[in-house]
């Protein structure tokens, strides 16, 4: 396999702390002067306009002006899949701790509540299903592995999930995929896909331009905290 450069000059660019800190507080899809993000990386202007000037040649940001100001953002939605697949990447790493380790507070909380991991539904009110459907029997494990009941089929047709159309789908059914903003699992796989196209299907949750964040409607948030909840 050719090696491609690009790849370690992306992994240069974001293994600086100032400069993960500042993707990461744009990870929301906001655009943001660079004194803001100065204060909330902890640096001195001229150190964050020598960054920022490293972030926007390396194509992670693009630079916007708005009259006398410049603005930061993300320069795509690829850029955030990235910093998500590196979060969660270094999440499943980390050694197993004796302690529960807290949930990511620097994160906006848009990305908190909801947001898109890959193609299925992450955030807190993910966090929350998954947790729910284990507690009432939806969801298993068996020798390691996540599984569905019976009780969990019945329920999750119910709901209006074809579980027969996930089974015949040719990737994994279902999996705990580690949450980097909640530091606990949500519902991956065919299945956690399907539940979002469900809550996207009834307007319980909408994609935002430019951003993984999800909106969510004030029913949707009721609906969603709604389910499993026995």
């Amino acid at each position: 396999m050719e090696y491609a450069p690009g790849f370690s000059s992306i992994a240069a660019l974001l293994a600086d702390a100032g400069r993960a800190s500042m993707v990461w507080a744009l990870m929301d899809g906001s655009a943001r002067p660079a004194g803001e993000l100065a204060l909330l990386a902890g640096l001195s202007p001229s150190s964050t306009s020598a960054h920022l000037a490293k972030l926007v040649e390396g194509g992670l940001l693009v630079q916007q002006r708005h009259g006398r100001n410049r603005y930061y953002r993300l320069a795509g939605p690829e850029v955030g899949q990235l910093v998500e697949a590196l979060a969660s990447a270094a999440l499943a790493a980390q050694p197993r701790q004796s302690r529960p380790v807290p949930a990511s507070r620097g994160t906006p909380q848009a990305m908190r509540e909801a947001r898109t991991c890959y193609d299925h539904l992450a955030g807190e009110l993910a966090v929350g299903v998954f947790a729910r459907m284990c507690a009432a029997g939806w969801l298993a494990q068996q020798d390691g592995t996540l599984a569905i009941t019976a009780t969990g089929e019945q329920r999750l047709q119910a709901l209006g999930i074809d579980w027969p159309q996930v089974q015949r789908q040719r990737r994994q059914r279902l999996c705990a995929c580690p949450d980097w903003s909640e530091r606990k699992p949500h519902l991956g796989g065919a299945l956690g896909a399907a539940l979002l196209a469900l809550c996207e299907a009834e307007g319980w949750l909408r994609r935002s331009q430019g951003s993984r964040a999800l909106q969510v409607s004030p029913g949707g948030r009721r609906a969603i905290m709604a389910i499993a909840q026995e």
